[in-house]
């Protein structure tokens, strides 16, 4: 029997409201190259090109399994130039990681300004929105 569980809509939205909380204040840091498989996983060969700062409140309540993003710290000047290919967002000590996610400029879970970042220009967060899909595994 395959597993098909499905949450409801107040159940996803206590989810989101549970997890986002551990990204006040915290880092969104911007990669080129392959996604680790997981945000457990340690960054290797992949160059970090922009880093953001969350706002103290990171994050709206959720609204039907989906919560937005408050206002970020932009990045003024990029870290380095490459292609954004996706993201990791880590509590507020820098060091544990709470979220990976692809980088795009539309559809995406991360939405910036451009995708081809260059070293020294600014990188502007557009939408980041923290949503729970209604099944699950």
């Amino acid at each position: 029997m395959a597993l098909s569980t499905r949450f409801s809509v107040a159940a996803r939205n206590k989810k989101i409201d549970a997890i986002t909380p551990d990204l006040n204040n915290g880092y969104l840091r911007i990669y080129d190259g392959a996604r680790p498989a997981s945000p457990d996983v340690a960054i290797t060969t992949q160059n970090l090109l922009a880093e953001l700062r969350f706002n103290a409140t990171a994050y709206g309540i959720a609204v039907n399994g989906v919560a937005a993003a408050n206002a970020f710290t932009q990045d003024v000047a990029a870290n380095a130039t490459g292609v954004a290919v996706w993201f990791r967002a880590l509590k507020s000590d820098g060091a544990t990681a709470v979220i990976d996610g692809e980088v795009g400029m539309a559809g995406a879970n991360l939405n910036l300004n451009v995708i081809n970042i260059q070293a020294g220009a600014p990188v502007l967060v557009t939408s980041l929105p923290y949503a729970e899909p209604m099944q699950g595994v």
